[in-house]
């Protein structure tokens, strides 16, 4: 018989094995996200965004297809049962990838084509902060009062680098182009919270999602009427699916899967950070508001970061 201390450390190492992995694909899916905003204002400024967004989605699925097929060779079927709560219908899934995928990335850059791509892009990654406040709501938290303060700062913080990100202006630009990176962050949140409550995999739930973006924005851009890009600009407008949208989605899909929306939600803040750092060398300019903002949304960052990590400890 095996005593219960000897079984213990093996536990304690089965969970700390997945969390690194968890952190890994997090931070994979962030470094690749952080180039977003920097290859999307380049090809939008020659593109429109519907020949822009074809170019993506058709590149995701390309990848979303090679995970499929490898994970279909690899592994046998399995016939899990239903474990969450999003498995209420046989389509559930497929909604919550077309919301997640979709809806994020087409709401994003349409952003991206009508104000400012620096503060569109830190208002569509309000995101995690969105993560935060359904944590206080969805998981009784044991510092409520914390994780919402935290998120109220970080909110703050993404107003401060609104209006001190350019020329020390708040809001230029197009208001629907606002409301639409507000809406992509709330597409986002919905689907990072989701995620890890279905029973399908990353990749079945992320493929029909993107060949339903393939045909969409294939429609949108045939309507458009536009000469296809080649060369250079066919290659950087690929990346984005293969990349941000396609490794990263997938990478962030496995974190979630295997820690849930706590830690590796956390990691997700270093995005609007890192992103917007490329954009200003790239001749973006930001302000000493700006720059507070940011300190702000990075200590909002670290309380609920900490609060999370007490949280499971505790647990």
């Amino acid at each position: 018989m095996v005593k219960q201390e000897d079984r213990a450390p093996n536990r304690f190492f089965r969970h700390g094995s997945g969390s690194i992995s968890a952190l890994v694909f997090a931070a994979g899916a962030v470094a690749l996200w952080s180039t977003n905003a920097l290859v999307g204002k380049s090809l939008l400024a020659s593109h429109p965004v519907s020949q822009v967004q074809f170019l993506q989605f058709s590149g995701a699925a390309l990848v979303f297809a090679a995970i499929w097929l490898m994970n279909r060779e690899d592994a046998p079927q399995r016939n899990a049962a239903p474990d969450a709560p999003a498995a209420w219908m046989g389509l559930a899934p497929i909604g919550v990838g077309i919301i997640g995928l979709v809806g994020t990335m087409v709401l994003q850059y349409l952003a991206f084509a009508s104000v400012p791509v620096i503060e569109a892009n830190l208002v569509a990654y309000t995101w995690p902060l969105m993560v935060a406040a359904a944590v206080i709501v969805l998981e009784n938290p044991r510092r409520p009062i914390l994780l919402g303060l935290a998120a109220v700062l970080g909110f703050v913080g993404v107003a401060l680098v609104i209006s001190g990100g350019r020329d020390q202006s708040w809001l230029r630009g197009d208001l629907v182009g606002y409301l639409a990176a507000f809406g992509s962050a709330l597409c986002m949140a919905f689907y990072s919270v989701m995620v890890g409550r279905v029973a399908a995999s990353p990749d079945r739930l992320l493929l029909p999602s993107s060949l339903f973006g393939v045909a969409l924005t294939f429609l949108w851009s045939a309507r458009d009427g536009v000469a296809w890009p080649s060369g250079t600009d066919l290659a950087l407008g690929l990346y984005l699916g293969a990349g941000p949208m396609g490794l990263g989605y997938y990478f962030w899909s496995r974190a979630l899967k295997l820690e849930g929306s706590g830690k590796v939600a956390v990691v997700a803040y270093l995005t609007p950070i890192a992103s917007t750092l490329l954009l200003t060398l790239s001749g973006e300019r930001m302000t000493m508001t700006a720059i507070a903002g940011a300190v702000l949304v990075i200590g909002s960052c670290l309380a609920v970061g900490m609060e999370r990590s007490e949280a499971e400890n505790h647990v």
